[in-house]
């Protein structure tokens, strides 16, 4: 098969900037936060930053989507290199976990928002740029929406297994964190190995769909809107 290079470097820009901005605000927000509540560890390491080479996972943000995009998967997953937290040095540690926890999402949630803002500009630029930017934002404000809701899981190592752990009683919250360890495997296997089981089974498992797929595509009506869209966009 023939590949137009300009073309594949055309779809890697409106790809790549995005991607490595959500991920790169995302963990740097992290680092942010822990910084200010205590605990310098990830700013001693030079997390604190918007430099995605500070955040990039070789396997995470690398061979595991072009795996994905290689075997045609229905989406794509991955993620970054986890900013270090000291959770004693920070000055509340159960409380300030939860504030450095929903940092991420709540970047991320921000970047769309401002993404969405930005649309409004498209129509004041040329032809080229205004598609180029169109296609960059619109991914932008996808991308976005589907990390903060994925990290909003209540499963560790997810933000929202860690925030989960800092809000339940004790008695809860021990057990809870306990899967940090599985909580990858767990994700990987729900999204995953259940949908392929349940196509042997005859059965219509769609864990990403219901969990990632639904809320996204609830909010990006409201992201529309802010874009100027004459209709929602939908993952």
């Amino acid at each position: 098969m023939d590949f137009d290079l300009s073309e594949l470097a055309y779809i890697a820009s409106v790809w790549a900037l995005p991607v490595l901005l959500a991920i790169t605000l995302h963990e740097a927000a992290h680092g942010f936060i822990a910084w200010s509540y205590g605990d310098d560890t990830a700013y001693k390491l030079g997390r604190v930053t918007m430099n995605p080479l500070k955040h990039i996972h070789p396997i995470g943000t690398i061979l595991l989507p072009l795996a994905l995009i290689v075997l045609k998967a229905p989406f794509l997953f991955g993620y970054a290199k986890p900013v270090p937290v000291a959770t004693h040095r920070l000055r509340k540690p159960r409380r300030d976990m939860v504030y450095v926890a929903a940092a991420g999402p709540m970047a991320n949630l921000i970047l769309a928002t401002i993404s969405a803002l930005l649309y409004n500009l498209v129509p004041l630029l040329p032809d080229a740029a205004a598609l180029w930017l169109a296609q960059t934002l619109r991914i932008s404000i996808i991308v976005n929406l589907v990390l903060a809701v994925l990290n909003l899981l209540p499963l560790p190592p997810l933000d929202g297994g860690r925030i989960a752990v800092g809000i339940l009683p004790i008695s809860l919250a021990v057990p809870l964190a306990r899967l940090e360890r599985y909580g990858i495997f767990i994700l990987l296997g729900a999204f995953f190995l259940l949908p392929y089981l349940g196509r042997e089974l005859g059965l219509d498992i769609r864990v990403f769909d219901w969990l990632i797929r639904a809320p996204v595509n609830w909010m990006l009506p409201f992201f529309s809107g802010l874009a100027g869209l004459p209709e929602a966009m939908r993952l």
